[in-house]
């Protein structure tokens, strides 16, 4: 009896072991864009160039550094905040009216041609300024901790329209499967 139970004992611990060795690292993402992101640097990385294997590793590494780093001081999910950059940019290919040179990482007042979208001078700029509103999207709070850089965070009305990755569709962007689409990359992402 004491054998069985020695047995059993140890095949549980092992299989406790190896289910959190498995998991480690994969928490379940919120949705909610004001909770705090979960994936760290090198997971946004890793994830991104699983999709775009050719983009700039640095410059890759360095926007996963920004995007946690301005979305904690915003309290703004650096881990939604990512996936909608890669998502707009097209895992930084562009190709339409926003182009790499703008620092524009969310289509920011891109309407048409003669309405390209702004532009900001580095990257922390356009990081921040695509965190800013989010931060407008997500909170009925209009006190930022930065300056605020964003030049259309004012015209988000009402303010916390959009509290999670759901209320982006027909605001944020006009396409009524634009939270689908962001969906299904942070289902992606968790699995780094």
């Amino acid at each position: 009896m004491k054998k069985i139970y020695l047995v059993l004992s140890t095949v549980f611990i092992l299989a406790t072991a190896v289910s959190c060795v498995s998991t480690r690292g994969r928490e379940p993402i919120s949705r909610n864009l004001s909770a705090p992101g979960v994936k760290s640097e090198k997971q946004l990385y890793n994830f991104f160039m699983s999709a775009n294997p050719s983009a700039d590793k640095k410059e890759v590494a360095r926007l996963a550094a920004l995007y946690i780093d301005e979305a904690e001081m915003e309290g703004i999910n650096s881990d939604c905040a990512f996936v909608q950059m890669c998502l707009e940019t097209g895992f930084l290919r562009f190709g339409n009216l926003v182009t790499p040179q703008m620092h524009n990482y969310c289509g920011l007042g891109a309407i048409d041609a003669e309405h390209p979208g702004e532009t900001f001078a580095t990257e922390q700029l356009g990081v921040r300024a695509h965190i800013q509103h989010l931060h407008a999207y997500a909170t009925k709070d209009i006190s930022l901790n930065n300056e605020c850089i964003d030049p259309r965070y004012r015209y988000v009305n009402p303010r916390g329209k959009s509290p999670t990755i759901a209320g982006l569709a027909g605001t944020w962007a006009a396409d009524r499967s634009y939270s689908t689409k962001l969906e299904q990359l942070l289902i992606r992402l968790e699995s780094f």
